[in-house]
């Protein structure tokens, strides 16, 4: 069928939040992903914010069952999915109800008026209905039978049942949506022909309607304009929008290739981290190896054993995972293999809010095992960042030997962003410590003098055999040993050479100031709420705010103390208690460090965070 593109007059807008809510069935998270994808390759900076339950399907119309997705979409720099949104499409009562306070006074929410029946309005938990009581009277309300005009739009189709025509009116809204931000229809039909080649009716079916939704936003008095968002000014290059998972992904896929070795992934599957699994069994053609182990404990020893054999080992997983994998992440920090642990945080403790964003797993990364047991920890802060983060957690763990801890959480795995795509020559050099040929010389744990890794003989190598396992080692022929001084030396020598790590990583750089009145610090996934509140108060004229936000965590770069003493206050923001606020209390004696905490199972807002910055700086 013709792409449809409009040729009104459009009012020019810099950036807009939109946000789709509708039931877990109402396919929320394909429409926004949608539109998503639209707007990238309209060219427009993006961010995302997909937000649904954790029930596979929640009670239909229930207030807990609600699914979202929130776009910001701009001409600008966009560094979050947005506070306040411009646009709400609410597919049903319970949509409206909770997601109503984030809608701007003045601003348009689309409604579907089939859906605002008795029974669903009890479910919502409405005394009266919201389109007829005059709640509503601050908004622009744009009421639609969408269901109604869905069926009829659909009347002659062949071969499509009641219930796939009543799901076809989430593409009436994007039709709408469409419409009014000025977007083209052709990346979506095409999407169409993709996933549905198989079932002509559905892609005839989804494309009809669409186009109707489209021509239907036209026809309406309330929508007199459209409106455009220009392409943004972006750095030259190839960019595609990239969820934070998938780039995690393509990270470890770079730094295998980079490596020279052949990728494994052991793991169990757990919200939000399975995609990386999901996505790596697709390159088998990579020489990528995927087992989807029976549990966790499997998934991790599976890498380890990986590990042994040579491989670049990695394995994914979330808090409650982490937990079980502790006893033999200890394995692999005692015997010095390589190996990189994926967490993908979520609200905790057990299984918590395991749909929604935490941080508050860093203190379990560093110091979750028994004995002394240090392991590098460093933390992703953006979707496409996941992507270089991968690549280093690779680096760091082959050239150090020595496991590293990697920290995502569900706000960027499942969020995503423009990326620009990197040729894996450009990387930097990945050294990995694999002997083949033996040395008279040769022991076990013979160590670098600088960085104190020692070196990886694969098992079986003639003239290479050594006794490997979890009892502490003797510190040169890796026997085991109960010797007292010898295990002191061993835990020290350990720990050294995770200190060591400051050598190999960059030094921590303040945005929008070298010194001032506040030091704002993050850590991961925070980083684009805090950049973006901490710029919008710069440009109200609070010019000496500055961020230092931390992808490293242990060890710490080494110059944060230096950092820290140019400021006369420091604000740690955490979505969690303050776990990063007491590891730089430990690591740094003489400074108050202040505290703005979030455990909400949502990201920060940006007006909370100015509110606080504002309390701060006079």
């Amino acid at each position: 069928m013709a792409t449809i593109q409009s040729n009104k007059q459009h009012e020019v807008l810099e950036a807009v939040i939109i946000r789709f809510v509708g039931d877990s069935g109402d396919g929320m998270q394909l429409t926004g992903t949608q539109f998503s994808d639209t707007s990238a390759m309209f060219g427009n900076d993006i961010a995302t914010f997909p937000n649904y339950p954790a029930e596979i399907r929640a009670p239909q119309g229930s207030l807990y069952g609600v699914s979202g997705f929130q776009v910001h979409i701009g001409s600008v720099e966009i560094s979050t999915p947005g506070d306040e949104v411009d646009l709400l499409v609410a597919m049903n009562p319970a949509g409206l109800k909770t997601n109503l306070h984030a809608v701007k006074p003045g601003h348009t929410i689309i409604v579907d008026t089939d859906a605002f029946t008795k029974k669903n309005l009890e479910k919502a938990q409405y005394d009266s209905n919201p389109l007829e009581d005059g709640s509503l009277e601050n908004y622009r309300v744009i009421e639609v039978t969408m269901t109604s005009l869905t069926k009829e739009a659909l009347r002659d189709v062949e071969g499509l049942d009641n219930k796939s025509i009543t799901r076809s009116k989430n593409m009436f809204a994007l039709g709408m949506v469409y419409w009014m931000y000025d977007r083209s229809t052709e990346h979506t039909i095409e999407f169409f022909k993709k996933k549905f080649k198989t079932k002509p009716p559905l892609i005839e079916a989804n494309t009809k309607v669409l186009n109707t939704g489209y021509y239907f936003a036209e026809t309406l008095e309330l929508i007199p304009n459209s409106y455009t968002i220009s392409p943004a000014k972006m750095e030259a290059g190839t960019y595609r929008i990239i969820m934070g998972n998938t780039a995690t992904a393509w990270g470890f896929l770079a730094a295998a290739e980079k490596s020279g070795l052949e990728l494994f992934l052991g793991s169990y599957p757990i919200t939000p981290a399975s995609d990386i699994l999901h996505e790596l069994v697709k390159h088998k053609h990579f020489g990528v190896k995927a087992l989807q182990a029976e549990d966790e404990i499997a998934g991790i020893t599976s890498a380890i054993g990986a590990s042994f054999a040579g491989d670049l080992a990695i394995t994914t997983t979330s808090g409650p995972g982490l937990a079980l994998k502790g006893e033999a992440l200890g394995l692999a920090m005692i015997i010095e293999m390589p190996l990189v642990v994926v967490n993908v945080q979520r609200g905790g403790p057990s299984t918590g809010l395991p749909t929604k964003t935490e941080q508050s797993d860093l203190l379990q990364s560093l110091y979750g095992r028994n004995g002394e047991s240090p392991v590098i920890v460093i933390a992703a802060s953006t979707p496409a960042n996941c992507f270089d983060f991968a690549y280093e957690a690779a680096k760091l763990t082959l050239e150090h030997m020595t496991p590293v801890i990697l920290l995502s959480d569900g706000y960027i795995a499942n969020g995503s962003a423009p990326w620009k795509i990197k040729s894996v020559s450009d990387m930097p050099d990945i050294k990995n410590n694999i002997i083949t040929e033996p040395d008279e010389n040769w022991h076990p744990y013979d160590r670098d003098e600088n960085t104190l890794a020692r070196k990886w003989p694969i098992p079986g190598t003639l003239g290479l055999e050594h006794r490997v396992g979890g009892l502490e080692k003797d510190r040169v022929s890796g026997n085991v040993s109960y010797v007292a001084e010898n295990h002191e030396y061993m835990t020290k020598i350990r720990a050294e050479k995770i200190k060591r790590v400051q050598n190999y990583i960059p030094d921590i750089e303040t945005e929008f100031c070298d010194s001032g009145d506040l030091l704002v610090i993050g850590w991961g996934g925070t980083y684009g709420s805090l950049y973006s509140a901490v710029k919008q108060i710069n440009e109200q004229g609070y010019t000496n705010t500055g961020l230092a936000h931390f992808n490293y965590i242990n060890p710490l770069p080494k110059n944060t103390e230096a950092v820290l003493k140019r400021f006369k206050k420091i604000l740690v923001c955490e979505l969690n208690t303050g776990q990063f606020a007491k590891v730089l209390k430990m690591n740094f004696n003489g400074f108050e460090f202040l505290q703005f905490n979030k455990i909400q199972g949502l990201p920060f807002g940006n007006s909370e965070l100015i509110e606080k910055f504002k309390q701060l700086v006079k």
